[in-house]
């Protein structure tokens, strides 16, 4: 190796260093490495740049977007409700997010999958208090695995059937016949796949739930001394009514509880979890601000005072402020109704807290005093034109409190399975021709890319997603550590350090196919850590190929050995996209991922390195 490949190699090893101290920000050590090989010369500026114009990173980039878009239309609590549904405890959680994510990976990629889930899994696990550190590595491995059960389920696959595909072509003896496979079937790597997911899917739940770290979110830490007394009504005709306090969600809300029901002028304090709801019933919720943006989110819910309706602001372009009434403010000394308060300033008071404390009664018959908090509903221009207003020591916005707009959750539901639709629908007509009238042509596959950005345009057109929210969706820390991980690993690449190692480490197979193959699956496990999986697939096709031909046994225990390990990438977040993106959302350390991820991998290969052979024997 030349001096820059041991530089690429010096490199990616004290990224990974970094990464695992804990002490930088993993964007920060990505592209800090990447810097270092632009500036030493090891890669041209275009290379180096050409991680931000990846095609992956791109898509996860736009599929921030159709996330959304499902988020801001209240879609996402709908699907987190019907996918998830209510846990008994940590380890049932785990369940209820890792059963149903690696099921729809098989059939959709598990990088879309994981970037449309993680704010329903976020939300979800918010409402029902459970640690994210508990479900998020969880969610990234079930997509992992998922997407090893068919030809289809990750992209790594089709990498490799390609490659397979192309070597097969180019190796036909005279009688055009090849020792290679033209190509996989959809469920040849079922075989191996279904097994590997459920033994994956079962350390997970059994063992790996306590290796995982059992952080709780800063929010959730950080008791906010301000309490509010909310009301909220149930709508007639909504989702709710007819439920149980239990069965619509009300009951163990995050910083929040119910304190009692009004209805029909009767006053139900105590309220029990069996207590059925009923259209028109006016809710009283105590808790803090942030949780009342909670229940904002719960369909069938609205703020009950009245004045809301008389707001001449659409109620999904208005949000949720915090304001500190001031000794000058004409309406201190009057009740909230006497002061015309949504006349006056174009905002309806939803709840007052006085030293901390919230005050009992109708919010309209509360008399302010200098010092009282009110929580506002008003459009977002309210911050501008009363920020430095002598009626108001401080005005501030709370993030993410604009009302979902339910209205439109079907439509964005319908763009989302669209999208799916599509892409799967491609990948299974894939090379069908298609003849009408004199005219032909051949079904190609539809790229993840070309169907997220018809979504995104959808999302977009169809006002389920605002310019606003768009901006606000695009996690620039998370794009930034996948361009710069795609940079690392393209240096190995092209230094050919990757291809050196490898080529090293099989001169010690020997004669034994059985060593052989764990070798393979080991190196191409290592190697997907370090760099992209498709690029470990790549580099690991041609070596496995090249090794059944050198030892006169089948190739396909060798194909689907690097298609599993390719694809198997548990022990480092930078190792595979949903790892990356699930990373800051988590609280994780590079450590974490060790801990639980280098097992997995470990299991993975025992099982396929066990399987393979015994379904595609070497001697068949």
């Amino acid at each position: 190796m030349g001096w820059q490949a041991w530089l690429s190699v010096l490199v990616v090893g004290g990224v990974i260093w970094a990464l695992a101290a804990a002490r930088w920000a993993p964007e920060v050590v990505l592209t800090g490495g990447l810097v270092v090989l632009l500036w030493t010369g090891v890669l041209t500026p275009s290379e180096a740049l050409a991680g931000f114009a990846n095609e992956g990173m791109i898509t996860i980039a736009v599929l921030f977007i159709v996330s959304a878009g499902l988020v801001e239309t209240g879609a996402v609590y709908w699907v987190a409700e019907r996918l998830f549904g209510r846990p008994r405890s940590v380890g049932h959680a785990m369940w209820r997010v890792m059963g149903p994510s690696a099921l729809l990976s098989a059939f959709m990629n598990n990088t879309p999958l994981v970037a449309m889930l993680l704010p329903a899994v976020q939300e979800w696990a918010r409402r029902y208090q459970i640690s994210l550190s508990k479900l998020l590595i969880p969610l990234s491995y079930a997509a992992i695995l998922g997407g090893t059960c068919t030809l289809i389920g990750t992209s790594t696959n089709l990498v490799v059937n390609g490659m397979v595909i192309q070597a097969a072509e180019t190796s036909l003896d005279q009688e055009g016949q090849s020792a290679l496979p033209r190509g996989l079937r959809l469920l040849d790597i079922t075989w191996v796949g279904v097994p590997a997911a459920l033994a994956g899917i079962g350390f997970m739940l059994l063992v790996g739930r306590w290796l995982l770290p059992d952080r709780i979110a800063t929010q959730i830490l950080q008791e906010d001394p301000r309490q509010y007394a909310v009301e909220m009504m149930v709508e007639p005709g909504s989702p709710l009514v007819g439920k149980t306090i239990e069965q619509a969600g009300l009951r163990h809300l995050p910083g929040v509880f119910l304190a009692e029901i009004e209805r029909q002028g009767m006053l139900l304090p105590a309220v029990g979890p069996q207590e059925r709801l009923r259209g028109g019933d006016r809710l009283v919720f105590v808790g803090i601000a942030d949780s009342v943006v909670d229940l904002q989110k719960i369909r069938g819910l609205t703020p009950a005072p009245d004045q809301i309706f008389k707001l001449d602001t659409p109620r999904p372009e208005r949000c949720l402020l915090e304001a500190v009434v001031s000794t000058s403010c004409p309406v201190v000394g009057k009740t909230i109704r006497d002061g015309r308060f949504r006349s006056v300033y174009g905002a309806v008071v939803i709840a007052v807290s006085r030293h901390g404390q919230r005050i009992p009664g109708k919010v309209g018959d509360i008399v302010l005093q200098a010092g009282d908090t009110l929580l506002l509903e008003a459009h977002p221009s309210f911050l501008d034109r009363h920020r430095n207003h002598r009626d108001f020591f401080l005005i501030s916005r709370l993030e993410n409190s604009s009302p979902p707009r339910f209205e439109r959750a079907g439509l964005a539901l319908a763009i989302l399975l669209g999208m799916v639709l599509l892409v799967a629908g491609s990948e299974w007509l894939a090379g069908t021709r298609l003849r009408f009238s004199g005219w032909e042509t051949t079904l190609g596959r539809l790229s993840m890319l070309k169907a997220g950005l018809i979504a995104a345009g959808l999302m977009l057109a169809t006002g389920c997603c605002r310019l606003a929210e768009m901006r606000r969706a695009m996690d620039g820390r998370v794009l930034l550590a996948i361009a710069g991980a795609l940079g690392l690993g393209l240096a190995l690449e092209k230094t050919g350090a990757a291809r050196f190692l490898v080529g090293q480490m099989l001169l010690l197979v020997g004669d034994n196919p059985w060593l052989a193959l764990a070798l393979i699956h080991l190196l191409t496990s290592l190697l997907t850590e370090v760099v992209t999986n498709n690029a470990a697939a790549a580099l690991m096709t041609p070596f496995a190929l090249a090794t059944a031909c050198q030892l006169h046994v089948q190739p396909m225990p060798f194909i689907i050995s690097v298609m599993m390990a390719a694809s198997s990438s548990f022990a480092t977040p930078i190792g595979y996209q949903t790892n990356l993106m699930v990373y800051g959302p988590g609280g994780y350390r590079f450590s974490d991922f060790l801990k639980v991820g280098i097992p997995m991998n470990l299991l993975v290969m025992a099982v396929t390195v066990v399987l393979a052979p015994r379904i595609w024997p070497f001697y068949g």
